[in-house]
Parts: structure tokens; C-alpha cells; sequence
């Protein structure tokens, strides 16, 4: 059965000839990002500069009034409703869009707002994450939603970061790289922030934060940067995950309510339960509410992550995989094998960058998802 193939962009990269490069690039269908976290973007074929450089997260639509103190700050990068013309203009052209969305990456908000990020351990903020926890950031996830959308003639809807980030997911100029164990980095990402621990179901929030800091410590001294099991008693990592998994379902619901009938909804997610960041931990009831699954792929583990969302129940699967950088590879091989995992649809990241140097990339990896398995 062919796969369905959907290419990512930003509105700014929907210029004349866009259109031409997305029919050569053999996609389906194009995500606009409409409401996105901050950035800098390479834009090689806009003759007028080098690079979008997004200050900050941003609605990419009219934002309008109706808002409490979470308001979606409005790009002057780019105009006020540039993904409301991008989708116009690849319309016009006869190409089917989805609106991507950015829920819970915004380093603006959480910075101004400390009190609804997310909250470590160790009492720190990680102000690029807002907690699902709170019942404000679902309310700002569900209007920014729906102002997304507004008047948008789109026939999908791609969810990013429909959960909680964590400690590696990402500051300016990152330099954590390496440094902590696979483990040590699980607990720093569990949020410690008074609306989680009021989840902690019959459990001090003081203590459980002493033993999260006690562990980090202990993973820390062992100097083993692979370590990817933590000595948490297995009563208490059942609460945390509970806790956050509670939060993500609100968040979700709130979402998909926004939504409304009639669009296809895709999740970005993983199979790791644990997993936080643009694409966190799936909820045992997630893959039930959506139309599908995206899971990242962006290496060449990537038919694992297939394999073991496969593993968890999950038949609309698809995967994320990137045109960008030295990882890129053999593309069309790595979409071959990630179909024979069980993939039912290829995600392409981007086609911003589909010029002569990616365009036959691309080609051949939509190529490959088209040929059946």
C-alpha cells in the first residue's frame, strides 16, 4: 500500500516557485507551520536574505483580543497573517495543507511566567516548556488552536510538542550536550512544578523531589554517560508518570476540541513513555483519540521507534525523518527500511531546503514511500 508523503515548511518559504518544487518534490501534502517556537531558518532560495531569524515563539495568524495573560506573541519578521497567505497561495495552486502547530515550546512565555513551566528537582525553571499540568496552559493551547485555524483551509492538523518538554529541549545556545546519562536526563525532565505534584497521589512532594535529586546525584558520580536505568522505587516512578500522563490528556482533549470534526488530526509522539520534547511520550489512550501517529525517525534507529510503536498498538504510524545536515544518508534507503518496520506514512522535514542539492532527495525518499509494501 503507498504511503502517504507530507513535507514540512515555514510560511517565509512559500515564495514564487515554491509551488513548482513541492509538485517536483513528489509530496502529498505540505504542513505551514502556523504557530511555532523560535528559530533561526535557513531561506537559500529568497534572493532577498540568507535566513529567517525568529526571536521568539509566534502565532503566524492574526492573534486578535480574548486572551488572558498567555497571549501568542505576533511575528514582525515576517506579516501578521503569513501562514494564513501561504496556505492561500499553495491552495491557489492546487496543493493540500496542514496546519502545523507548536503547542507547548515557547521560551517567551515560559520566561515571563515562570509559575506555569515546567519545574525540576532541583527547584529550576526550564522557561522554554510550559506545564500541560496547568489548567491555563491547556486554556492558551485550545485558543491558540482555534485562532490558528481560524478561517484556515487546510485538511490536517499536525500537533507538536502536545505534551511535556523536558531538561534537553532546548535552551540558546545549548551546552548540555553529553552531559548527562539517558537516565539522569528521564528525571531531570520530570516536572516537580506545585500543579504536577498535586498529582503525586499520596506521596510527600518534598521527599519525592529529595529522592529525584538524590538519584541525578547517584547517576551522576557513576560517570556512566549511558546509563539508562535509574534505581527509582517502581511505586513511585508509576505516580510521576501518571501525573504527567494525566496532564497530556487534558492538554490533548483541550486541543482536539479546539479542532473540532472534519480535519485529520496527526500526533507527534514516541513510544517511550517517558520521552518528553517536541515529540513526547504517547498516553495509553493517545493513539485512540487521533487520526495518527508521528514518531521521530530522524537517525538510524529510526525503524526501532517504528518497530516499537507497532509494538504499543499503533496501526496509522508515521515516520519523521529530516533532509537536513550531514545525517541525511542514503534517504530513499533509510524510507525503505522504515516501511518494512511498518510506517504507513512519511514525514519530510523540510521543503524549505528543496532546492538542486535536496530536491532529488526528497524525490527519491517520496518515491520509495509511494512504491508500496
Amino acid at each position: 500500500m503507498s504511503a502517504h508523503v507530507t513535507g514540512y515548511a515555514y510560511p517565509w518559504d512559500v515564495r514564487p516557485g515554491f509551488a513548482d518544487r513541492v509538485a517536483a518534490s513528489g509530496v502529498d501534502e505540505v504542513a505551514v507551520a502556523v504557530a511555532y517556537h523560535s528559530a533561526r531558518a535557513a531561506t537559500p532560495f529568497d534572493e532577498t536574505r540568507s535566513a529567517v531569524v525568529a526571536r521568539h515563539a509566534a502565532l503566524y495568524r492574526p492573534v486578535g483580543a480574548g486572551w488572558g495573560r498567555l497571549r501568542p506573541a505576533e511575528p514582525d519578521w515576517v506579516g501578521p497573517d503569513s501562514a494564513g497567505e501561504a496556505v492561500a497561495e499553495l491552495r491557489r495552486s492546487g496543493v493540500d495543507v496542514a496546519a502545523w502547530l507548536v503547542l507547548t515550546h515557547n521560551t517567551l512565555l515560559g520566561g515571563r511566567f515562570p509559575d506555569i513551566a515546567v519545574r525540576n528537582c532541583f527547584g529550576e525553571v526550564y522557561p522554554w516548556a510550559l506545564c500541560p499540568s496547568h489548567a491555563e496552559v491547556r486554556d492558551y493551547a485550545l485558543r491558540l488552536t482555534r485562532s490558528a485555524l481560524d478561517g484556515l483551509d487546510v485538511r490536517s492538523v499536525v500537533l507538536e510538542a502536545c505534551g511535556q518538554l523536558g531538561a534537553v529541549h532546548q535552551h540558546q545556545h545549548e551546552k548540555t550536550d553529553a552531559v548527562w546519562s539517558p537516565a539522569a536526563a528521564r528525571l531531570l525532565s520530570v516536572c516537580c512544578c506545585a500543579a504536577c505534584a498535586r498529582g503525586w497521589t499520596g506521596s510527600d512532594a518534598e521527599r519525592v523531589r529529595e529522592v529525584l535529586r538524590a538519584e541525578v546525584r547517584r547517576l551522576v558520580a557513576t560517570g556512566d554517560l549511558t546509563a539508562v536505568d535509574d534505581e527509582l522505587p517502581a511505586d513511585l516512578r508509576e505516580i510521576l508518570l501518571a501525573a504527567r500522563a494525566a496532564g497530556t490528556d487534558l492538554l490533548r482533549g483541550a486541543v482536539l476540541e479546539a479542532i473540532g470534526p472534519g480535519r485529520r488530526v496527526l500526533l507527534h509522539g514516541s513510544a517511550d513513555a517517558w520521552a518528553t520534547g517536541a515529540l513526547p511520550g504517547l498516553t495509553p489512550r493517545a493513539a485512540d483519540e487521533v487520526d495518527g501517529v508521528v514518531v521521530p525517525c530522524w537517525n538510524p534507529t529510526g525503524p526501532e521507534e517504528v518497530t516499537a510503536a507497532k509494538a504499543a498498538g499503533i496501526d496509522d504510524l508515521g515516520a519523521y525523518v529530516t533532509a537536513v545536515g550531514p545525517q541525511v544518508g542514503d534517504l530513499a534507503d533509510h524510507v525503505r527500511r522504515l516501511r518494512a518496520a511498518g510506517a504507513s506514512e512519511l514525514h519530510l522535514y523540510h521543503l524549505g531546503l528543496a532546492g538542486p542539492a535536496r530536491a532529488p532527495l526528497l524525490r527519491q525518499a517520496a518515491d520509495e514511500a509511494h512504491r508500496g509494501g
